[in-house]
């Protein structure tokens, strides 16, 4: 289906509806009855929603939002939860950005594996092969049992596996590998 609106010509005596705008209605005989209007698209059976909770497509009032508080999970890291308000908030996309090697990768499996502790956990690595990811895990000295990685950059497929396993808490490392079979770009391009 096309993502764009569709103009069809609706007669005002009759409601018949036209794909152009003709003189005469053909099935009522009225003349100029026919009124333009815009009809908006269908949405994508594709398209991802609720992520970052309920889908509601409508326009709301900002005072009428619920200011419900939203339990906050605690990472582990004093100053990674100081940053993110008191922790990470369910539904939430947090990004992660820095410098090559500044510690990116680190600071995400150390608190991969804190929360692994008490929580189902994904870690998908597209930049670093399996083995890499468990060294870095066995030089900071963390629990590797608990720890679930995934090798993946096609988001289909982490996307499939995440309503699969269910994880309460997912990083993705790092983002800029990621692709989609949808569209023929390279990864991490525009």
């Amino acid at each position: 289906m096309s993502s764009k609106s569709k103009t069809i010509f609706v007669c005002t005596e009759c409601g018949t509806q036209q794909p152009k705008w003709i003189g005469q209605c053909p099935d009522c005989g009225a003349w100029n009855t026919l009124q333009e209007n815009l009809t908006a698209p269908a949405a994508s059976k594709n398209r991802f929603q609720g992520y970052a909770g309920p889908a509601q497509n409508r326009v709301q009032v900002l005072a009428d939002v619920s200011l419900e508080e939203h339990t906050r999970l605690s990472t582990g890291i004093s100053e990674l939860d100081r940053v993110l308000g008191g922790g990470l908030v369910s539904g939430s996309v947090v990004l992660i950005g820095g410098d090559p090697g500044i510690g990116k990768s680190t600071i995400l499996l150390q608190t991969q594996a804190v929360l692994a502790e008490t929580r189902q956990t994904l870690y998908v690595s597209g930049e670093e092969s399996p083995q890499q990811v468990s060294l870095r895990a066995q030089r900071l000295g963390l629990a590797r049992e608990r720890l679930r990685l995934m090798p993946e950059t096609c988001v289909e497929l982490i996307l499939a596996t995440a309503a699969q396993e269910k994880p309460q808490v997912m990083v993705i490392d790092s983002v800029q590998t990621i692709f989609t079979e949808r569209l023929q770009s390279a990864p991490g391009s525009v």
